[in-house]
């Protein structure tokens, strides 16, 4: 166990944080503790969208998709009568960056009952939104922009979300149990439900942090991962000279690139992370 496990589960157990499993990945050393006992499949809400956004890298690294393409010309076969005329204008950036116009909390299945919903068909029903303002003018977070994605994904490659990402990026990364919410017509949500262990969330940093490769074998390209990052995509900064991406109740993917260190780690607390987020940076 590394330092930084150690000072992770010992400040978890003083504060009260529900951290359950901590993984670090430093100098290509892979390392795991529990601090609280937990099934260690665990979901890691919105962390789910870096894979999400990484298997759109995939195929735009492929030549199947450009972040330009519009999404009414991937969906113009399954466009509802009467929507808002500014659904022309989204491209798969603004998505990407949630610039595209869709309500804030938008088709997050974990805090809304999809019972209430007018339909089973969540495709249906996010091209049916009215946008709250012009694409790309303004930003407002939204689970319903990757699910799109996770559409989008299987329209360019006639496979799920899910069965994809397993020949391209678990098996060849070692990924031991995962599993993805669905929607009711079979589509992994793409923002969120993705259950898998800390360990194996900090290989997906690893991929970042190393341009593109994983053990030496290339998942992405070394474009795809500097563009993402600049634009930025999901993996924005956390403070002490970090970046990575959070999830609801405590979960987070960290990349330390001056320590050539990836932690992860799966919880369930709302607290604050910070102090955890400085160990990381700061442990030797």
């Amino acid at each position: 166990m590394s330092t930084f496990i150690e000072n992770a589960i010992l400040y978890a157990r003083k504060s009260g944080f529900n951290l359950i499993r901590v993984a670090e990945i430093d100098h290509g050393d892979a390392r795991f503790g529990e601090c609280n006992r937990g099934n260690p499949c665990q979901n890691i809400y919105s962390v789910a969208k870096a894979f999400t956004m990484t298997a759109i890298g995939i195929i735009c690294d492929r030549g199947l998709l450009t972040v330009d393409e519009k999404v009414t010309d991937i969906f113009a076969g399954s466009l509802p009568e009467n929507m808002d005329e500014r659904w022309h204008d989204v491209t798969v950036d603004h998505l990407l960056t949630h610039r595209a116009g869709l309500h804030d909390g938008q088709l997050d299945i974990d805090c809304i009952d999809i019972n209430t919903f007018d339909t089973d068909d969540f495709l249906d029903l996010t091209l049916r939104t009215e946008l709250l303002y012009d694409p790309g003018t303004d930003s407002a977070y939204s689970d319903a922009a990757y699910y799109m994605l996770s559409r989008i994904l299987s329209a360019k490659t006639g496979e799920k979300l899910d069965d994809f990402l397993w020949r391209e990026l678990f098996r060849p990364c070692g990924f031991r149990e995962a599993a993805w919410s669905k929607c009711p017509h079979g589509y992994p949500m793409g923002a969120t439900g993705l259950y898998i262990y800390a360990e194996d969330m900090a290989k997906l940093g690893q991929i970042y942090l190393d341009g593109g490769v994983y053990n030496g074998k290339r998942i992405l390209s070394e474009d795809w991962v500097n563009f993402s990052l600049m634009r930025p995509y999901e993996f924005t900064p956390r403070g002490f000279d970090t970046y990575g991406k959070g999830g609801m109740r405590g979960q987070l993917l960290l990349i330390i690139p001056e320590k050539r260190r990836v932690v992860a780690w799966t919880a369930c607390d709302d607290g604050d992370t910070t102090e955890l987020i400085r160990l990381a940076a700061e442990c030797e």
